[in-house]
């Protein structure tokens, strides 16, 4: 019965958080751009995440309106993700995740990559400003796992 108020309990918060809500692309990270179209894609940028807990590069600068594909390699022997974000949804998101550590998410804003594999993530950027990034896999972002586009 524990596991089932459990369950409810995250189905509700996930449901309830705009940043991981699911239902229509806009719906996800609407403040920090949108799910990019491959076909629009501006250019490709590679990240490589690993056991270090630290993703290289850390700081990614693109212009605003761009489309970005992301090559996320992980060179790690742990699975690793790449979810983007504003700080205070990927710290909150981090916290949840620690509560329900097998929690799996499928969302247009982020990428779980397997060790010794490679996964995508295309997003465009709308807004100028900066967007946050982070694995929230439990204890990796607390960890310093984390990184930032800055948009111009």
């Amino acid at each position: 019965m524990k596991r089932i108020a459990q369950a409810a309990f995250l189905a509700l918060v996930l449901l309830s958080s705009p940043a991981f809500a699911h239902g229509d692309e806009d719906s996800h990270g609407a403040n920090i751009g949108r799910a990019g179209k491959p076909s629009r894609v501006s250019r490709t940028v590679t990240v490589e995440m690993d056991d270090a807990m630290r993703f290289n590069p850390s700081t990614i600068t693109v212009r605003r309106g761009e489309t970005i594909r992301f090559l996320v390699n992980n060179g790690g022997q742990q699975k690793h993700e790449m979810v983007l974000g504003s700080a205070k949804e990927l710290r909150e998101h981090a916290a949840l995740m620690k509560k329900f550590p097998q929690m799996e998410h499928v969302d247009p804003n982020q990428v779980a990559v397997d060790p010794g594999k490679t996964g995508e993530l295309i997003w465009q950027f709308t807004k100028a400003g900066k967007v946050d990034f982070a694995c929230l896999r439990p204890g990796h972002f607390e960890a310093g796992m984390r990184g930032r586009v800055l948009i111009k």
